[in-house]
């Protein structure tokens, strides 16, 4: 089962991997980082195919998957 990590106080909340995570594993979080940005979070891990869409689309680098 792919892991996915995504460093929260890296991401200025932008939301790319939102939009172009096919399975809808990832969210943007209610709460704010130490840049007073909403960062993303991951909500459906089961349902991860380990597609990497969310690691490449980040302009940030904030998300590794591990598969």
């Amino acid at each position: 089962m792919p892991k996915i990590k995504i460093d929260p106080e890296k991401c200025k909340g932008c939301g790319l991997c939102v939009l172009y995570c096919q399975k809808g594993c990832i969210k943007q979080s209610k709460l704010l980082n130490k840049k007073g940005a909403y960062p993303v979070e991951i909500i459906e891990k089961d349902g991860c195919t380990g597609c990497s869409f969310c690691a490449i689309i980040c302009p940030d680098l904030c998300i590794t998957v591990y598969k």
